[in-house]
């Protein structure tokens, strides 16, 4: 009679599992069919990972090295550059940005700013980031070694206009006297966007 019950109590177990394997199943399949896909690109505000990463192939200039007030206090011309990891405009000036640091990260501080890592205040002293912003990315700001703003407009700022800011701020030839700089295109996507 125990082993009759034992095989009973077996089957009945076999089945609950069974059952329960087959939920779970339905449960993962409705879960996959209803993920959706992600369709963030250059042409579109959906985030998709750091902007510099993924659209300049250069992650080094985020986070800045320095801070606005250390920079200043070292006296060094400073390239600041507003942006959103979610802005079309963004992405597609992140190489523009990148290209600044390539010519001018050496001399100069690079720093790239974004836009949500500002925090809220009511007023911001000239030593902070916040003071700058004028409410739309990209924004460029360079100053002179003396801490002046020298540039500071918004859109996507041509590489050439601020080269030449940098040319009268480390006093070399303006690019009508000198080749235009070229920059070495090191993988498809960054050439694309150079262009």
């Amino acid at each position: 009679m125990n082993s009759t019950k034992f095989l009973f109590l077996h089957k009945q177990i076999t089945g609950w599992q069974r059952w329960l394997s087959k939920c779970l199943l339905l449960l993962a399949s409705l879960f996959i069919i209803s993920m959706q896909p992600a369709y963030a690109g250059l042409n579109n505000d959906l985030y998709d990972g750091n902007i510099f990463v993924v659209y300049a192939g250069n992650g080094s200039l985020v986070p800045p090295r320095q801070t606005l007030a250390q920079a200043l206090a070292e006296h060094k011309p400073i390239f600041l550059a507003f942006y959103l990891d979610d802005s079309s405009d963004s992405k597609r000036y992140a190489i523009s940005i990148s290209r600044v640091q390539e010519f001018y990260g050496r001399v100069a501080e690079i720093m790239p700013i974004n836009v949500d890592a500002i925090p809220l205040k009511q007023t911001y002293d000239p030593t902070e980031t916040g003071y700058y912003y004028s409410g739309a990315v990209p924004q460029v700001v360079v100053f002179n070694k003396s801490g002046e703003v020298v540039l500071n407009k918004k859109g996507q700022v041509p590489f050439e206009e601020i080269d030449e800011q940098f040319r009268k701020i480390f006093d070399l030839l303006p690019s009508t006297e000198t080749g235009q700089l070229k920059r070495r295109a090191f993988n498809e996507f960054s050439s694309e966007l150079a262009r």
